[in-house]
């Protein structure tokens, strides 16, 4: 029957049977691992426990006036008064339950109002935490995860967890409380009527077991659909460019589809098997009033109960079931916060860049580099070496520019030299120091980079060409940009300096674009220079301010540069010929064509 609803709506079941079992075999590990983020959770509340124990007394004195109130209606105001008639003194007790229901709900504001401040004190620790995480970790782990993805753990996830700290975290406990209080007090009333309304636990106890069996899975099939989405479309939007230039939109279309469907069936899987939980409850509640309002009316006829102990069993049966509805639709919250919670942790548990053993270098550097027999392969190449064997050497002041096909190992060069990744084997020296033992941070204060594509953030002019020196003047980044070519086109911006300069600086051309990077790394003042060919597709007339700003930005320094034109490579004082992972030639131009190797046939061939 089940099949005949979800058939109609293209529905396919995303549960089955063997998922279910694989499941249930994994029991004790999800649950320990839940035990874990839970404690997590907990030592981010650590500035906050006095606070939460205030709550927590709080949401116990919410609890006990709501059990007192129907007490009180039920024994008091309607035996002692109502029945016999009695009306002196009725006002005293109307007034204690009006005191009561105002004490519960300003204790309900007041729990509710400081649990807000802890949960978003909680989760800006969390998300501070994994956004300063993310500035730890190395250039690799950034090369093998998608953008959007990360960003989906750092939005959709850390919110999660946001809402459940804010809702869920009182209400399940003010539904425990609410749970045992009433239990204990309609025993003490009646027992028979309590058993009768106790039959109903077993009954939720396996309709909640069965739905949250299912839902757990599909919450984190929904999060990691979400998180793929995410990186699909962050991706997309990235290279929208070269989506439109190849014309691949219906192909991408076809791919957000698919990835948008997932989405769509885990989502509809995940609220449906969650939906059934209230109708369940609502089911079972209004079956335990019947049982206890029919066989309550039968024992006050009899003379076993009286009428205000059925009054306080019917409200108290809706008070029972109430905190079992709410703990179960709270179950399925906790489950996609921790899923979520469990996402961030596991980026925040991923390995630091570490310098490993460092000594502090106090001196200044001048920038000779020698790299002696270094070898170097990505994780996962197994015995695919992307560069085996380099070595060389480049005085202070030199240009060394690298050539070779694309994949012969010269961006790998640079990347070593900054250690966005560290050799494997061998050793880099700049000064005759091992950079392996130089913190990262002194290390790259003394190189820049100039890109081919270079990169701007969403801010001002003046604060783009800063951030090579943070610290920097009006009149330092201003004669940056002079020398860099750059302060003519600056001054005819909208707001000159101020200009914020968004999407990427789309409002400027690539040209102008490589004249700011070229400011940027003028401010920082390194003493070496990692270049990949600057004036690749720029017209002529910018790609002469960019090599006269170059000449200035590369004057008494260190310079790298991946050469792709015969003009780079003729400027340069050393030419590293690379194939295939290994250096085959090194020399100047001339000599290097005198001997007639494999430079000289790219030359012939026109491959430069």
């Amino acid at each position: 029957m089940f099949d005949a609803i979800r058939r109609p709506f293209g529905y396919e079941p995303l549960i089955k049977k063997e998922d279910l079992k694989k499941d249930a075999d994994k029991k004790t590990e999800r649950a320990d691992n839940w035990k874990s983020t839970l404690l997590r959770i907990w030592k981010l509340v650590d500035e906050q426990r006095f606070l939460l124990i205030v709550v927590l007394a709080l949401v116990f004195v919410s609890s006990a006036l709501a059990l007192l109130g129907p007490y009180l209606v039920g024994r008091v105001l309607i035996d002692q008064y109502i029945i016999p008639e009695q009306f002196s003194g009725m006002g005293v007790v109307i007034a204690w339950l009006v005191l009561i229901y105002i004490g519960h709900s300003v204790s309900l504001y007041l729990q509710n109002y400081w649990m807000v401040g802890i949960a978003q004190q909680v989760i800006y620790r969390m998300r501070t935490g994994l956004f300063s995480h993310f500035q730890k970790l190395p250039v690799s782990f950034f090369d093998k995860r998608q953008h959007g993805e990360l960003m989906s753990r750092m939005t959709n996830d850390v919110e999660n967890v946001s809402t459940t700290l804010n809702t869920s975290f009182i209400q399940v406990f003010s539904s425990i409380l609410t749970l045992t209080g009433t239990a204990v007090v309609m025993f003490l009333l009646s027992p028979l009527l309590t058993v009768l309304t106790f039959f109903i636990i077993p009954l939720m106890y396996v309709s909640v077991q069965w739905i949250t069996k299912r839902t757990g899975r599909l919450y984190k099939e929904q999060q990691r659909a979400v998180g793929d989405l995410n990186g699909m479309i962050e991706e997309t939007i990235s290279g929208q460019k070269i989506v439109k230039a190849f014309s691949q939109e219906p192909r991408v279309m076809d791919e957000f589809l698919v990835k948008s469907e997932r989405l769509r069936r885990a989502g509809f899987w995940a609220w449906t098997y969650a939906g059934f939980i209230p109708k369940v409850m609502n089911f079972l509640n209004n079956g335990s009033f019947a049982i206890v309002a029919g066989v309550g009316g039968l024992l006050a006829l009899n003379g076993a109960v009286s009428i205000g102990v059925i009054v306080i069993f019917t409200e108290y049966s809706r008070q029972f079931t109430r905190p079992l509805n709410d703990l179960a639709n709270q179950f399925n919250t906790v489950l996609s916060a921790i899923a979520g919670a469990e996402r961030v942790f596991a980026i925040m548990d991923e390995t630091e860049e570490k310098d490993g053993l460092v000594k502090n270098v106090d001196k200044e550097f001048s920038g000779e580099v020698e790299f002696d027999n270094v070898s170097f392969k990505y994780e996962g190449a197994e015995e695919e070496w992307t560069i085996r064997n380099v070595s060389f050497s480049v005085a202070v002041g030199q240009t060394a520019a690298l050539v070779g096909a694309t994949g012969a190992g010269k961006t790998t060069i640079m990347q070593l030299l900054a250690r966005f990744y560290d050799a494997n084997e061998g050793e880099i020296r700049i000064d005759g120091t091992p950079i392996s033992s130089m913190p990262r941070e002194t290390l790259r204060k003394q190189i820049a980079f100039v890109l081919q594509d270079p990169f701007l953030f969403e801010t001002s002019v003046y604060d783009n060409i800063r951030y090579g020196k943070l610290d920097a003047t009006e009149e330092e980044v201003i004669e940056a940009a002079k020398k860099a070519n750059a302060h003519d086109f600056i001054q005819k911006l909208p707001n000159g300096y101020d200009t914020i300069l968004e999407g990427d600086g789309s409002m400027i051309s690539q040209g102008q674009k490589q004249l700011l990077s070229i400011a940027r790394a003028l401010i920082a003042d390194p003493v070496i220079l990692l270049l990949d060919e600057a004036t690749s597709s720029i017209d002529t007339v910018t790609e002469l301010k960019i090599q006269e700003a170059l000449e200035r930005l590369m004057a008494g320094r260190t310079s790298f540069v991946i050469a792709h034109r015969l003009n780079t490579v003729r400027q340069a004082d050393l030419v590293f010929v690379m194939e295939l992972g290994k250096l085959v030639e090194a020399g100047t131009q001339d000599e290097l064509l005198e001997k007639g190797g494999l430079y000289a046939t790219m030359l012939t061939d026109a491959k430069l």
